[in-house]
């Protein structure tokens, strides 16, 4: 099962967060938003199909976000939790911890902004577009 959020960057990325990466769908990024990709988001959590929301809601679920700008792609492993609650119409954050908000998509990601690629993180300061594909899989299967 997947669901997919379109994106921009913006001058202000900084991808320099150790902890979480993040989607958002304001049209603004301050340099204090060092964990954002990408802003002006086509959609939000909260817009996700509940069967996918419910699939991700099981500490066995296996979550990979496979971010694309231009030629770079970038994936991101991590799990679900039986806390999320993808109800965020604001935002999308990965975070490397177990912690949770309406806004978490993903727990124990295995990487956060500052692990990302730096030409890909470039791109996204020129403004480049950003596909965000989260995928969730369950004993060695998609769903």
């Amino acid at each position: 099962m997947r669901e997919t959020i379109r994106a921009r960057g913006h001058d202000n990325v900084r991808a320099e967060h150790a902890s979480t990466f993040e989607v958002t769908t304001d049209d603004w990024l301050t340099p204090a938003g060092d964990c954002i990709l990408a802003v002006e988001a086509d959609r939000s959590p909260s817009e996700f199909d509940p069967a996918f929301v419910d699939a991700c809601r099981d500490r066995d679920a296996r979550i990979t976000a496979r971010i694309e700008v231009g030629d770079h792609v970038q994936v991101v492993d991590g799990h679900g939790h039986p806390d999320l609650t993808f109800e965020s119409d604001r935002s999308a954050v990965a975070r490397t911890s177990d912690y949770v908000d309406d806004r978490t998509v993903m727990v124990d990601a295995d990487h956060a902004a500052a692990g990302f690629d730096h030409a890909l993180v470039e791109s996204l300061q020129e403004g480049a577009d950003l596909v965000l594909t989260l995928a969730v899989e369950h004993g060695g299967r998609p769903d």
